[in-house]
């Protein structure tokens, strides 16, 4: 069986870096991607007052469609963005009032690809991806960080993506 893979792409900027990367990337293979710059995502709310964002018709799709989910986002301050934090703080949701959605996370694949100006990935960066995978009971394949100097992908950056594309699609479904 074939792994379905979705990529969430969390830029502030739709078509920057993170873009620039995640369109070589998907040059072969058209992996479904996901704008969350789109997505109406609120804030975790322990109160759960958010139902009406888009946080769980989402996450709904991309359980029942897809094996493997690629997190993508630039390097912003040392971390990942914004937009990813509030949409990883929302997987909360399904730890809670969305518990059977939750579950079905187990034994999906999660990988992440992050992106700046350079080769300046911190140590620990990974550390939140590879322990939320753990926690959800989903196999970790492995992440890329990339970078795009003056609009163009090095092109030792490509052989590392081309690298990853293969992780990634030969994972088990």
């Amino acid at each position: 069986m074939k792994n379905k893979i979705v990529i969430l792409q969390a830029s502030s900027r739709s078509k920057g870096d993170t873009n620039t990367v995640l369109s070589y990337l998907n040059r072969e293979h058209q992996f479904k991607l996901i704008d969350l710059k789109a997505k109406n995502i609120k804030h975790f709310d322990y109160e759960f007052n958010n139902v009406d964002d888009d946080f769980i018709n989402l996450m709904t799709e991309i359980i029942e469609k897809y094996d493997t989910i690629v997190f993508a986002t630039p390097v912003y301050w040392y971390n990942m963005s914004g937009i990813l934090k509030v949409f990883f703080d929302r997987l909360s949701d399904l730890l809670k009032t969305h518990k059977e959605l939750g579950r079905k996370l187990r034994g999906k694949n999660m990988a992440m690809l992050s992106c700046s100006n350079s080769n300046d990935l911190k140590v620990g960066f990974t550390m939140p991806f590879i322990e939320s995978a753990n926690y959800l009971g989903m196999h970790y394949l492995g992440d890329i960080h990339t970078w795009v100097e003056n609009n163009i992908i090095p092109e030792d950056v490509k052989l590392n993506i081309d690298s990853f594309v293969k992780t990634i699609s030969q994972s088990p479904s």
